[in-house]
């Protein structure tokens, strides 16, 4: 389900009480590690923590309107979702984040870069903390590059 909010704020307002408490500690967690020069926006219907425009102008997949996604972060009907673009193109961060998944004692739901859960505890915070501070937003425009074929 995607949301037509504006911004984060109006975006967790308009969740009901019992997913809010998810999203918030989450969001925390990504704030509080989340690498300089990364910036919180809404986007696809969902929170989102992006290298902004002025950083890397060529956008995402070409759109110059369009900054590079890092994370995404949001509520649907049945689940949570958490998209995790570094460990989706990092083959050494993708095998670091699901042996840190699987060391924390918790079972990992994930796509390509996309971390389900259904309660908050069904996620490592520690371990999304980790995974979060990886990537300075440097190494992951440059992990973008390489994956288009850009040098």
């Amino acid at each position: 389900m995607q949301s037509k909010a504006k911004t984060v704020k109006e975006y967790i307002e308009e969740l009901p009480e019992d997913k809010k408490t998810a999203i918030k500690a989450v969001r925390k967690v990504i704030l509080e590690n989340l690498p300089k020069g990364y910036e919180e926006t809404m986007g696809y219907g969902m929170m989102g923590y992006v290298v902004p425009l002025s950083r890397y102008p060529e956008g995402y997949l070409g759109r110059k309107d369009e900054p590079l996604p890092y994370i995404g972060l949001a509520s649907q009907k049945n689940h949570f979702s958490l998209y995790l673009m570094n460990v989706y193109g990092d083959k050494d961060v993708e095998a670091w984040f699901k042996k840190a998944f699987q060391d924390a004692g918790k079972k990992l739901d994930m796509g390509k870069s996309c971390v389900r859960f259904r309660e908050l505890d069904d996620l490592p915070l520690e371990v999304i903390g980790k995974v979060v501070a990886m990537t300075s937003v440097d190494e992951l425009i440059e992990n973008y590059k390489k994956r288009k074929g850009d040098r």
